[in-house]
């Protein structure tokens, strides 16, 4: 808690004070409006290759290319980043992947190797928005109970993309093509793109001095830790996806399961919600742990399989816990980012995030073929305690703070190298 601010010492920062810091909510909704490309990519590919008459199996094989692709980009473009600069990175990369996405649109699988490699070229070069953003939030808004304030909003905001941007697809497939949607949503992505990156945060950014290596950003034992936790929170998401098909299969189909995926969504857009509206006393690492624990517990009683509504209620529970737990992870990515690779640390933490929802729909098909939707649902709790136990696991690597222990926060945004004293992290978040 902050001291001597009168009625506001014992109240939580909220979102509202957030969006009015100058220059927040262009950078809020220009990296959301910029990311729609990228979370519109597999329902769009899909529903492209059903308009050509491709076989869902081509579909599929192609929306995991992009997946793959945007998995190995995204640490990379956040290391260019690093090293040159938001604008000379984001704005270049947006373009790349939009006009990959085009020749895509305009030649559809034939021939098919040209299919594949536009596929793979608009997931490599999707610009890293997201990691971006968490860089810029310091620099911003400052002062360090805003900033995590503003760690939990972007979860909840990133829960709100992945739920209407599907649904944008289908709009545009319906008023339009589903060509002519790929289009659209990829023009719209490099407006988003454009705006943030001519701001004045994204023009002055800069980096913190790097020190030469390899590895970058996962030199850090911590991080690596955290990374490991992560990698079975996006698996329990994945295989959620998975285990859902049968349920909804018996119990009303394509509607059941369109809600069932929602209601992940709104579970993790209440509890973000909540999460963010207050702030939280002791160190991050010890209360990720709590978190990540009740994301386990809260997994399981999906295998109750209970009616829609009741299915629906309890898919609800189930994301409550993932914005705050993705929040909390934010802090401690900014923790232990070796000094310089911020944007890299923070797009490794989304590539893990996807590869392992990518693992978990891997996992969770052939349990579900053996053993139905039940065996299903029980993937996501197991993998939520192993997450734990990574967590308990490594607990003195991530209690000890990484290399950017000793410069600013907002040193690594700000464009004169002020030093200033880091946020105090170790005994607040």
């Amino acid at each position: 808690m902050r001291d001597g601010e009168g009625e506001g010492g014992e109240t939580a920062v909220g979102y509202l004070e957030i969006l009015r810091a100058r220059h927040a909510t262009r950078l809020l909704v220009g990296t959301l409006v910029g990311r729609l490309p990228n979370a519109t990519a597999a329902i769009a590919i899909v529903l492209f290759i059903r308009a050509e008459g491709g076989t869902y199996s081509l579909a599929g094989a192609l929306a995991a290319v992009y997946g793959i692709a945007n998995a190995v980009g995204q640490p990379l473009l956040g290391r260019l980043v690093d090293v040159h600069g938001q604008p000379r990175v984001q704005l270049p990369a947006a373009v790349l992947s939009a006009l990959a996405m085009a020749v895509f649109a305009f030649w559809g699988t034939d021939p098919l190797p040209l299919a594949y490699v536009a596929v793979a070229a608009a997931g490599l070069f999707a610009p890293p928005l997201e990691g971006g953003l968490r860089a810029l939030w310091p620099a911003v808004l400052r002062r360090e109970e805003q900033v995590h304030t503003a760690y939990a909003m972007d979860a909840v905001a990133q829960e709100v993309m992945f739920t209407v941007g599907p649904l944008l697809v289908t709009v545009f497939v319906s008023l339009w093509s589903a060509p002519v949607a790929l289009l659209v949503l990829n023009v719209i992505g490099v407006l988003g793109a454009l705006s943030v990156v001519v701001s004045p945060p994204s023009r002055a950014w800069r980096s913190a001095p790097r020190e030469a290596h390899w590895l970058g950003a996962l030199r850090s034992p911590g991080l690596l830790a955290l990374l490991g936790a992560f990698l079975f929170v996006g698996m329990a998401l994945g295989s959620i996806t998975v285990a859902s098909v049968p349920y909804a299969d018996g119990h009303g189909g394509d509607v059941v399961y369109g809600w069932l995926m929602a209601a992940i969504g709104l579970g993790a857009l209440l509890g973000g919600s909540v999460y963010g509206a207050r702030q939280w006393s002791g160190v991050p690492e010890r209360r990720l742990r709590v978190l990540v624990g009740l994301l386990a517990v809260c997994y399981v009683p999906l295998m109750l399989m209970p009616g829609a509504v009741g299915m629906v209620l309890l898919t609800v529970l189930a994301g409550v816990f993932l914005a705050p737990a993705l929040a909390c992870a934010f802090i401690i990515v900014d923790r232990h980012a070796p000094k310089g690779t911020v944007t890299e640390a923070f797009s490794w933490l989304v590539t893990t995030f996807t590869v392992g929802a990518s693992v978990g729909t891997g996992v969770a098909g052939p349990v579900v073929q053996a053993g139905g939707a039940l065996w299903g649902f029980a993937v996501p709790g197991a993998a939520g305690a192993v997450s734990l136990l990574v967590l308990l696991a490594t607990g003195r690597v991530l209690a000890a703070p990484g290399g950017g222990a000793v410069v600013a926060a907002s040193s690594e945004n700000d464009p004169n190298r002020a030093v200033e004293p880091r946020f105090s992290t170790g005994d607040r978040a």
